[in-house]
């Protein structure tokens, strides 16, 4: 009896430890599975992070580079004047057209010229009455001396002959000056062209009685047009720069119209006296060649003086830039494929260039992309991403149309696994 009991203990025992495994054992395995699941996939969060960040690349180049300030001018001419009559009279014949090219001293009007011709004539005539008067008086001169010498007259009479033929000769230099008075006022009846340019709107026909006033309009207007000036405003900072590019022979200024696509090329000829206290800028003129009449008075073009050329610097894109609170830098790529944070100094920048300091020429700097970067960040080419898509397209394409022939096999494998 006492060994019934002891082996019902000892039943009862096992039957306790076999329940304890059977809960036990699943929980360890689940645990065990769990663990192994995170690992797998912290092993792939691995992997993502490992992979090459996307990016294009230019290389930093080492050029001339010239220093260039960009503004708004207008276009201006050199020589602008308006031609007005001189004396009252009237119209006699319009020798141009509108907007004809004239040269200096061209006739453009003609002026009613009767009176001014018959004022030249009476002074002549007046002349030519004194100049016999003058020649009377010079015999009787050269009789009183001679006279005097033979002791026939007194000292007195040869005095009075002499005074009689200098106030003679005075009397013919005024007809002289009157005459040419006279030929001056004749002269405004043929009005010519003080300079070369190009005639505007005539607001005067034959006829048409002209005064000279300033309230009045114009009889024409004659504008140079080749060469041609461009004025545009300069911040007071680039004065010295300015200055300096007078100086130079290899300074230039370009100037583009608003709808032109050609620059024009020419030359800073002149810098203001003053700096423009409400604005802060000074007044620059820069000359152009204009033979095709392309740039015309009045224009608004965009204007870039170059004010020097920078020889051997390092020019890089501006976009490939970062501006943070530490300064400026750029992403350059190392020969391991990783990207470097290289703080540069921006000396000059336009357009989209910038000329740095901090890297050598031939540096490989990360151009788009370089957001998704961080130092020692592994890095790829975009084109040969591209290529690696456009194989695995492939690729796909091709595994694609297997399944398609053999529906079945992959099915049937698929349910096996």
């Amino acid at each position: 009896m006492s060994q019934y009991k002891t082996l019902t203990i000892v039943a009862v025992i096992a039957a306790l430890a076999g329940g304890t495994w059977y809960f036990a054992v699943p929980s360890t395995l689940n645990k065990a599975d769990t663990g192994a699941s995170a690992s797998g996939a912290a092993g792939k969060n691995g992997d993502a992070s490992a992979r090459p960040v996307s990016v294009s690349t230019v290389l930093a180049q080492q050029r001339d580079y010239p220093v260039r300030i960009s503004a708004n001018g207008t276009v201006s001419a050199l020589n602008t004047v308006d031609i007005r009559p001189q004396v009252t009279s009237t119209v006699s014949k319009v020798h141009i057209r509108e907007g004809q090219f004239v040269k200096a001293g061209e006739l453009l009007f003609t002026l009613d010229s009767r009176a001014d011709e018959v004022n030249l004539a009476k002074a002549q005539a007046q002349m030519d009455k004194d100049l016999a008067t003058l020649a009377d008086y010079q015999r009787q001169l050269v009789r009183s001396k001679e006279l005097v010498a033979k002791k026939f007259v007194a000292q007195s009479a040869l005095d009075t002959s002499q005074a009689a033929v200098d106030a003679q000769s005075a009397v013919v230099a005024s007809d002289k000056a009157a005459v040419v008075a006279a030929k001056v006022a004749l002269s405004y009846d043929r009005i010519v062209a003080p300079s070369a340019g190009r005639t505007g709107i005539i607001s005067v026909y034959p006829g048409s009685l002209v005064q000279p006033s300033a309230t009045t309009p114009a009889l024409v207007t004659i504008t140079q047009i080749d060469p041609i000036a461009i004025t545009f405003p300069l911040p007071q900072r680039n004065l010295p720069d300015a200055l300096e590019s007078m100086r130079r022979a290899d300074s230039y200024v370009t100037a583009r119209l608003p709808d032109g696509v050609t620059p024009f090329k020419g030359k800073l000829q002149f810098v203001d006296n003053a700096v423009d206290a409400a604005s802060g800028t000074v007044k620059v003129k820069a000359i152009f060649d204009n033979k095709e009449m392309k740039l015309w008075p009045g224009a608004y073009v965009t204007v870039e003086l170059s004010v020097q050329t920078l020889k051997d610097a390092v020019v890089v894109p501006q976009d490939a830039v970062i501006v943070s609170a530490r300064g400026k830098s750029v992403y350059a790529v190392t020969a391991e494929e990783k990207a470097e944070l290289r703080p540069v100094v921006v000396t000059q920048s336009f357009g989209t260039d910038a000329v740095v300091t901090g890297i050598a020429a031939g540096t490989r700097i990360v151009l788009d992309g370089k957001q998704n970067l961080h130092p020692g960040a592994a890095v790829k080419e975009r084109d040969n991403d591209a290529k690696d898509g456009a194989k695995s397209g492939k690729n796909h394409q091709a595994g694609g149309s297997g399944q398609e022939k053999s529906t079945d096999k992959p099915a049937s494998a698929a349910s096996a696994s």
